[in-house]
């Protein structure tokens, strides 16, 4: 296993002579991420999570979204990669709550229109459907049986897919966790960090998880869809977003199963899934996906 240390002194013929010691930075249930400092500048170095190929990452799509969304100034620029991991400058910053997140909406609506409006192609494809055909091979290849929550979750998401009228895919960074969307301090602007899961997909997906990641309320939901789409938003646009919340919690119940099964960082990822599966059950009783499935086909 190559050292820390070896890895920052392997950086310095690019980035600068190493000052002082790299400090561990908290967050992330994926990688580990350091702050260092080198030739006077401050960094984010993160080391690449353990098998994450598994989990549906590419890494030269993430190379590409990361420079790609820096170029637009919703992200911070990306200094440098290695094997195992890459380097990006260090943003004074403040986290958000889910609340503030959601007040944020029209800043961040903006932010993702114009990325998924860039001309930027990754490599990577992202459809929930095929991943979690994929993390049912990895499960079984691993000895595990997928449990029934799983399955429920993945014929939940075929229907889902199949009821949705077809969608150019588009660049999308498809992981708007609140840890995700930082406020820079000194001009106060919202960010977007940790494009590992970034793929050509559906930019929708990006609207529903970044709402049900973070906890938005119906008149939340709205001022994302005003900002987003420019106007009033349709019967069958809302209910897209509708359907993305449980395709977004579909994706991250079946992460939190597979991530038991594959990392070696210190979490309940068990309960993490199951936080999520519960959560999708309860949005998807009661014939509202019924009534949501319906207007989506609408289209437009």
């Amino acid at each position: 296993m190559v050292e820390l240390s070896d890895i920052v002194h392997g950086l310095e013929p690019e980035l600068g002579t190493a000052e002082g010691h790299p400090q561990a930075l908290e967050g992330g249930i994926t990688n580990r991420n350091y702050r260092v400092r080198m030739g006077g500048q401050e960094y984010v170095l993160r080391l690449h999570g353990k098998d994450t190929q598994l989990l549906g990452i590419s890494r030269e799509s993430e190379e590409r979204a990361s420079a790609a969304a820096a170029e637009l100034g919703i992200a911070p620029a990306l200094a440098a990669t290695f094997d195992g991991g890459m380097v990006s400058t260090y943003v004074p910053c403040e986290g958000l709550s889910e609340r503030q997140v959601a007040d944020r909406a029209e800043e961040i609506a903006s932010a993702l229109r114009r990325f998924h409006s860039s001309p930027v192609e990754l490599p990577s494809a992202f459809r929930v459907p095929e991943l979690l055909e994929h993390y049912a091979r990895t499960l079984s290849e691993r000895g595990a049986q997928p449990p029934a929550a799983l399955e429920d979750a993945r014929r939940l998401a075929r229907t889902i897919a199949s009821a949705l009228p077809p969608c150019e895919p588009r660049p999308c960074h498809n992981d708007l966790l609140p840890g995700n969307v930082i406020r820079e301090a000194a001009s106060g602007r919202v960010m977007i960090v940790d494009w590992e899961y970034a793929g050509m997909g559906d930019p929708w997906f990006d609207l529903g998880n970044l709402a049900v990641n973070n906890a938005f309320e119906e008149t939340d939901e709205e001022r994302l869809l005003r900002a987003y789409r420019g106007g009033e938003p349709s019967r069958a646009q809302r209910a897209r977003l509708k359907l993305m919340r449980l395709m977004s919690d579909v994706r991250e119940a079946a992460w939190g199963v597979v991530q038991a099964r594959l990392s070696d960082i210190e979490f309940d990822f068990e309960g993490y899934g199951e936080r999520h599966f519960d959560r999708l059950r309860r949005a998807s009783e009661g014939g509202a996906l019924e009534s949501w499935l319906s207007a989506a086909a609408e289209g437009a």
